[in-house]
């Protein structure tokens, strides 16, 4: 599972695959959408990703990532084959309320969504719970931590973000391919859960 550029016998799925599975990655602005969508693709990820400009000032809160020069506009795709027979396509939704349509759009056909969460910034969590929560989808929680100042016990994110007791909680770091493989298997193992 090499995400870091693709093959020529790895670009087209193969023709064994039988079943893709559609799962969105979704959060607020700035969480790692596009970071976690490019550790775990198979294919050099597609990203709409453009530079962030004087217009975006008031409306692109910049207090959690002060570094950020560019902002998902669209969407980002990567793939990632699970056996002969399973393709699931990645979606990474945008973060800002602007693009809702957008994401509103790409819940069509998904069987669940990853939701990524900064534990320094929950509030900004509710506005996409409540999104995933009107589109019916099913979801898990992966925490984005980026060290142990990001380690916040599950207890308390469960408790800040009201979640239900069977709503899987995982932590994750977005940039590493394993701890966002192991985010995906956890809501892969939910969904077969509810389908049971």
């Amino acid at each position: 599972m090499d995400s870091k550029g693709a093959s020529p016998d790895n670009v087209y799925v193969s023709d064994a695959v039988t079943t893709a599975a559609k799962i969105l990655v979704v959060g607020h602005f700035a969480v790692g959408k596009t970071t976690f969508i490019g550790s775990l693709s198979e294919i050099p990820p597609l990203r709409t990703e453009e530079k962030m400009t004087q217009a975006s000032v008031d409306h692109d809160d910049l207090k959690g990532a002060p570094d950020k020069e560019t902002t998902t506009v669209a969407l980002d795709f990567g793939r990632l084959t699970l056996s002969d027979e399973l393709v699931l396509y990645l979606f990474g939704t945008p973060g800002q309320h602007r693009f809702v349509q957008v994401w509103e759009d790409m819940t069509h056909g998904a069987l669940g969504a990853l939701l990524l969460v900064d534990p320094s910034r929950l509030a900004e969590t509710f506005p996409v719970i409540d999104l995933v929560e009107k589109h019916g989808l099913e979801f898990a929680i992966a925490v984005n931590s980026f060290g142990p100042q990001g380690q916040y016990p599950e207890r308390e994110i469960r408790e800040a973000l009201d979640l239900l007791p069977d709503t899987p909680v995982v932590y994750c770091d977005a940039r590493d391919q394993a701890s966002s493989a192991e985010a995906l298997i956890a809501l892969v193992r939910h969904l077969l859960t509810r389908a049971a």
